[in-house]
């Protein structure tokens, strides 16, 4: 069945099916390769990566009720939130009162997330008590971030949903959820620092202060310079002009929003089912094997730990047959839950209103379960009515020790310490609240791998911390290939540290914290 899927799901299969829009670039269906071997494994979710500095906010029940359920909700902004509900409180109390807080319009996109024991995340049922979804509390704890990613940025009205996908997009790179190309990863960079910096002045900014910011897991040095000159670039456009460019940069990634689930085909191989707008994408390892678009498939049911996919495919001669696909998951609550993603993305990117009533023989799902999906549709989302005006705050991104802090840290820990109270009177505080949302893949700068011990001092700095003399300064000036613009950031970096001796490794990257 599986050679089927390949052989059906082609190349020239998939464009059949295709509308123009789609066979234009405008879809974020296709057959293509993963950038990384192991992205299709996602289906546990950690915890997100926070990415701007946040705030603690306690909202009280209502009334002198005294038996109350407290749950925590973090923002994408990285603010806590600590709301008190009634002890029955279902999962619509919650949310409103979180849009309420956030002054929010274009509610649908977004929703609450937890984790259960197994550390696989849930979206908090609206209609069911919070207390019988989430086993894992009192606190109860969630996270509100984007359900479902919007097939086109540009639909987005208001600025601040915009920056609420912009501070979104932001972790899933930084986590490494959504991959992205080099050139890709520094443009975006510089649309962020541009956001929330403003133009940059070569007079008062330079590539340590691109070290402050966590834009990419593997961040390098030489790609902070390369961040550096494309902000440059970008002069003159607003915070808001910013942040639409990076969705709609965002938006042609190969993964973006796409909602992925490991399962099981019946040859017994791993395989992984991706939720999207135009279908469901089906992966064998890191590759992309086929595309079931949402008009072809005809039912969709699971019953225990079994999914069924019903899909109809023409023939070479033109005429339909049906094919039955039936993917296996490690439990029945792994299996309800692709069930009732498959249900909601289907429903909310398909249909220009959802159905209600009760499942007819025709339905596109039926079987397992009477969930259906309450929300609204995209297409009602997009045409919705608008508010005139909406103010908003950016929270500004957490910052880190620079390079030259880290550098300073290595060779002198006294004069780190003393630079650090300087740029940060609450150094101690600020350092203990950055720690905490370090993912543990990328929670220290550090070396990747040990060089010979006469590559390690750099002939800026010989022994001895002799000062450079000016035939010195002279001979560094900065050049266009890219080793001498390395070695030039080194010194500058070396020269403001008090000419302590800095290490030079082949990565480049900095040394452990």
């Amino acid at each position: 069945m599986m050679r089927f899927l390949r052989r059906t799901f082609g190349r020239q299969s998939m464009r059949r099916y295709q509308s123009p829009d789609e066979r234009d670039g405008k879809s974020t269906g296709g057959v293509g390769t993963l950038p990384h071997p192991h992205l299709h494994q996602q289906q546990l979710h950690h915890v997100p990566t926070v990415v701007t500095g946040g705030a603690v906010v306690h909202i009280p029940a209502a009334g002198n009720s005294k038996s109350v359920l407290t749950c925590r909700v973090l923002l994408l902004d990285g603010t806590d939130v600590s709301v008190d509900l009634p002890k029955n409180a279902e999962g619509q109390d919650l949310f409103e009162q979180i849009l309420f807080h956030l002054d929010l319009v274009e509610v649908d996109y977004f929703g609450l997330q937890y984790m259960d024991a197994e550390q696989v995340s849930h979206w908090l049922d609206y209609t069911k008590p919070i207390k019988k979804q989430i086993k894992n509390g009192p606190p109860y704890t969630l996270h509100f971030r984007i359900k479902f990613y919007s097939s086109e940025p540009n639909n987005l009205h208001e600025e601040f949903t915009r920056y609420l996908f912009v501070l979104q997009l932001r972790q899933d790179i930084l986590s490494s959820k959504l991959k992205c190309l080099y050139d890709v990863s520094v443009e975006l960079a510089a649309y962020c620092l541009q956001a929330e910096l403003g133009d940059c002045d070569p007079q008062e900014h330079s590539p340590e202060l691109v070290s402050e910011f966590r834009f990419s897991p593997n961040q390098t040095e030489a790609m902070e310079l390369d961040i550096f000159q494309k902000w440059r670039e970008f002069r003159g456009k607003s915070p808001a002009q910013a942040e639409l460019s990076f969705l709609n940069k965002c938006k042609w990634l190969e993964m973006y929003g796409v909602d992925m689930h490991v399962v099981k085909g019946r040859d017994g191989c791993d395989y992984a089912l991706g939720l999207t707008p135009t279908g469901i994408l089906v992966f064998e390892g890191p590759n992309k094997i086929g595309l079931f678009f949402w008009p072809k498939i005809t039912r969709m049911d699971f019953r225990k730990r079994k999914l069924t996919l019903v899909v109809v495919e023409d023939d070479e001669q033109g005429r339909e047959q049906e094919h039955t696909f039936v993917f296996r998951l490690d439990n029945a609550k792994s299996c309800k839950h692709l069930w009732k993603c498959a249900v909601e993305h289907h429903a909310f990117f398909r249909l220009r209103q959802p159905t209600h009533g009760r499942a007819g023989k025709n339905d596109f799902v039926r079987l397992g379960s009477r969930f259906r999906f309450s929300g609204r549709t995209e297409y009602q989302a997009t045409h919705g009515r608008l508010r005139r005006t909406s103010t908003f705050e950016r929270r500004p991104s957490k910052r880190y020790p620079s390079r030259r802090q880290s550098t300073v840290k290595a060779s002198n820990p006294a004069k780190a310490a003393h630079l650090s109270a300087q740029n940060n009177p609450d150094a101690n505080i600020y350092q203990a609240q950055y720690k905490q949302n370090i993912p543990s893949a990328h929670e220290h700068w550090h070396a990747g791998h040990p060089v010979h011990p006469a590559q390690q001092l750099h002939p800026a700095h010989p022994v001895g911390g002799r000062k450079p003399t000016p035939d010195d300064r002279k001979a560094r000036k900065p050049s266009n290939s890219r080793d001498e613009k390395y070695r030039y950031v080194q010194e500058q970096n070396g020269k403001n540290s008090g000419g302590a001796p800095s290490m030079m490794y082949q990565d480049n990257l900095m040394t452990t914290l």
